[in-house]
């Protein structure tokens, strides 16, 4: 059976040490699929539950020498304890290492300008600042640098504990162990370069640390919506409990102001509902006894109780930080260049510094150097740590996976986010999607004597008991003008035709032209006005009291608000836009005329849209399906991009990639814009990230950066690219 495992790991410093894990744990029997993130600090991983247990991946991630525990077991706030835990750490390790490093600075500074305060160039002095330093605060690298090379494997650290060993032990050599050279009075030390390089890396670190705790405060702040307890109604008393210990069936009651606790049904009252964390919609919803409730959203003004449906890992929110967090923790298929580089790239900078050294000690560039062999050689090491490239795409996913959820749209993992920027074109179902999906009265054209408002209140009475979605339209249509519609005093469904009832003394047919002229009635009059209807995409049914014909009702699916401006919106930015539907040709053509598309799949029974969708693929398009029902859930899933409307099914949202969680339009084309932002911001970081390398190891093998800028460029590489990634918080669609 295969299952799927996230677990948490700790000590990883960079790229290099994510793709060992990672390539240690796909060579393991039985694995399918596993992926680390560096800057999310998880490893999802597909496994055969029957070949391997959770403990033995656990073991295989602890026997690289870092540490691992599967998710479950650390709580959230657990969670977010180490990660302050861990800030505090390098806090405390940065600030003593500031202050000792400080007096090796100054020192080197006063040398720039030929001046010599004797205690501070003493090299007893600058050595017992240093191995601190050095042995203590740099013991991390050190011990991290060993388990690699255990591992048979080179990381970041490595890069680091040999390049400042390099330059502390040959200022231990020149302090204590080389002989005095004639007529010099001061001793080379590079105490400070070994000491400075540390603290700047962990300046680094630590800066890192708390920006990336910054990348997952969507998490943070979809969390915090979640309220503390519930109020319910148990054997007649009202009690207020912990939100975790209520049970599916219990009756909540939600007063004004007050977040909803789970999600359920109302039961007693209405209310207006603040929904805009859920959707992104700031206006309130309406809500009515059956209505459907969402855990965390803000109840407005009235006071209601509701039924329990979902509570804990089963409510929509919980659901929503789940897709999050999977999607923050998974990888986008760009991230495999930054992988593939940094498995090879620091055996790569060895053998520069190695070269590098040799280089300069035997003169290939100017003269027999040992110093500036030394210290060019640790300026190489330093330069070149992949800290930024390991970091490149994780942490600007994480942000515009934090950014999508924020306005209502949810990415299921990474590699969607990356893949919508490149859709040209959109496949968009019909009903539910561009239209409302229930069928509304449009039209209530009188042919005799009757006033429209007689009309509508007979033909309701008529179709009160029917349960044909035409006759709810004008029955839900009349209950916005009348207080009362009483039952009428005979009903009789007729399938495929229409109904007939009595009310009072008046006997009523409403159905189609077959029913009116089954009932003899001459319609050959109405016929143009049933045809323009028609044109127009509308349902036209017949009235007739008594044998007279006395009105036609024009009944439409109508179209939602915004979805012509979402069309031309997509169209704008060069989409190919199509809608698919099972009506017939005509009316197709009259919905998709009011919104201005031109590309028509008609009369696709729901089997085949998958087929159709299939179809616009092998043309070499990239395909985005957007839809809401059950019967859109293969084409959905067949799409390069499948896209559901979060008020269509569950089934449909499980199909899909991107989950819209409002019912409008327009969040299509802002999850490709986002999409695309998202991918510019990665390539930005990829640039980055490479371009410190690129220029600073010929400048440094050439002798023209010192360690100490060294170390600095490479602490603030990775800061650069994770601030640049946390910008994409401002963006706004």
């Amino acid at each position: 059976m295969i299952k799927k495992e996230t677990l948490e790991i700790s000590g990883m410093s960079c790229a290099a040490c994510s793709a060992r894990i990672e390539k240690k744990l796909n060579k393991l029997e039985g694995v399918t699929k596993a992926a680390v993130n560096l800057a999310a600090e998880k490893a999802v991983i597909e496994y055969d539950s029957s070949r391997l247990k959770v403990s033995q991946l656990i073991k295989t991630v602890e026997a690289l020498g870092y540490k691992a525990e599967q998710v479950e077991e650390a709580s959230k706030d657990r969670e977010k304890e180490q990660r302050e835990k861990e800030i505090n750490k390098l806090k405390k390790e940065l600030i003593i290492s500031a202050v000792l490093s400080s007096p090796l600075i100054l020192a080197m500074i006063l040398m720039l300008f030929k001046l010599d305060i004797a205690f501070l160039h003493n090299e007893y002095l600058q050595f017992m600042l240093a191995t601190p330093v050095q042995f203590i605060i740099g013991y991390r690298f050190y011990k991290n640098a060993y388990y690699a090379l255990r591992a048979k494997s080179t990381n970041m650290d490595v890069l680091v504990a040999m390049g400042t060993s390099a330059a502390y032990f040959f200022s231990v050599y020149n302090a204590f162990l080389a002989p005095p050279q004639a007529g010099v009075a001061m001793k080379e030390l590079y105490f400070e370069a070994s000491a400075v390089i540390i603290t700047l890396i962990l300046l680094g670190k630590y800066l890192e640390a708390v920006a990336k705790g910054r990348t997952s405060e969507a998490i943070k702040k979809l969390m915090g919506l979640q309220p503390k307890t519930a109020r319910v109604s148990r054997e007649g008393r009202e009690l207020d409990i912990p939100i975790i210990e209520v049970e599916v069936g219990d009756i909540v009651i939600v007063r004004p102001g007050e977040k909803i606790p789970v999600d359920g049904v109302i039961s007693e009252g209405s209310s207006s509902v603040d929904e805009s964390m859920l959707t992104g919609e700031s206006l309130p919803v309406e809500k009515n006894i059956g209505d459907t409730v969402i855990g965390a959203t803000i109840n407005k003004y009235g006071t209601f109780k509701f039924k329990g449906t979902k509570v804990g890992k089963d409510t929509a929110l919980s659901q929503i930080i789940k897709m999050v967090e999977d999607a923050q923790g998974s990888k986008a298929p760009i991230q495999k260049i930054a992988d593939q580089v940094s498995g090879v790239f620091v055996p790569i900078v060895l053998a520069i510094a190695v070269v590098t050294f040799l280089g300069w000690y035997y003169g290939v560039y100017e003269g027999t150097d040992l110093t500036q062999a030394i210290i060019s050689a640790v300026a190489v090491l330093v330069i070149a740590c992949p800290c930024a490239l390991g970091l490149a795409t994780p942490t600007a996913i994480m942000v515009g996976t934090g950014k999508g959820a924020e306005m209502g749209i949810l990415f299921k993992g990474g590699e969607h986010l990356e893949r919508t920027y490149k859709i040209n074109t959109i496949v968009l179902d019909k009903t539910g999607t561009i239209t409302k999906g229930e069928p509304e009265v449009t039209d209530i054209l009188s042919l005799g004597k009757m006033e429209v408002q007689e009309i509508l209140q007979l033909a309701a009475i008529s179709e009160k008991k029917s349960e044909h979605p035409l006759g709810t339209a004008i029955y839900e249509n009349a209950k916005k003008h009348f207080n009362e519609i009483p039952d009428p005093d005979n009903f009789e469904a007729l399938p495929g035709r229409g109904v007939a009832a009595t009310v009072g003394d008046k006997l009523v047919y409403i159905g189609t032209r077959k029913l009116m002229r089954e009932k003899n009635q001459d319609i050959d009059s109405v016929e143009p006005i049933i045809a323009r209807y028609e044109n127009e995409g509308k349902t036209a049914m017949l009235l007739a009291v008594n044998d007279v014909l006395e009105a036609v009702i024009a009944v439409a699916d109508t179209l939602k608000e915004n979805s012509g401006e979402a069309i031309a919106s997509l169209k704008n930015m060069g989409i190919e836009v199509y809608m698919i539907t099972g009506d017939n040709l005509r009316a197709a053509k009259a919905i998709a005329a009011q919104v201005g598309i031109t590309n028509i799949l008609a009369e696709v029974l729901p089997e085949d849209k998958a087929e159709e969708v299939e179809k616009l693929k092998s043309q070499g398009k990239v395909v985005a399906m957007v839809g809401d029902g059950i019967n859109d859930a293969p084409a959905l899933a067949t799409a390069d991009i499948g896209m559901a409307i979060g008020t269509g099914t569950d089934v449909a949202i499980e199909a899909a990639d991107i989950t819209l969680m409002r019912g409008d339009l327009r969040a299509v084309s802002a999850a490709i814009r986002l999409s695309k932002k998202t991918m510019n911001k990665i390539k930005q970081n990829l640039f980055w990230a490479f371009i410190y390398n690129i220029i600073g190891i010929p400048f440094a093998a050439f002798g023209l950066l010192s360690p100490i800028i060294a170390g600095g460029a490479m602490a603030f590489s990775s800061v650069s690219v994770v601030t640049n990634s946390l910008s994409l918080k401002r963006y706004k669609p």
